[in-house]
């Protein structure tokens, strides 16, 4: 199953913990330089998802406040 599947099958919490346990990851013990570029690479582009899904939550948040004032 390729990435873009799984991520899009996750909730934005999900996506955002996943994130976080990346970030941690650099501070932790189990840190290794070799690594550390795929892993930063691919939180930057978890991050990018995020931020995709949270600005089309909040497009769809917008329409129903729109429709709602109608």
């Amino acid at each position: 199953m390729s990435k873009n599947v799984t991520n899009n099958s996750k909730t934005i919490e999900q996506k955002i913990a996943d994130l976080d346990a990346s970030v941690e990851w650099f501070y932790g013990d189990d840190f290794n330089l070799d690594e550390a570029l795929p892993k930063y690479q691919a939180a930057a582009d978890l991050a990018v998802t995020i931020e995709k899904d949270l600005t089309e939550l909040k497009n769809k948040v917008e329409v129903l406040e729109d429709f709602t004032k109608s």
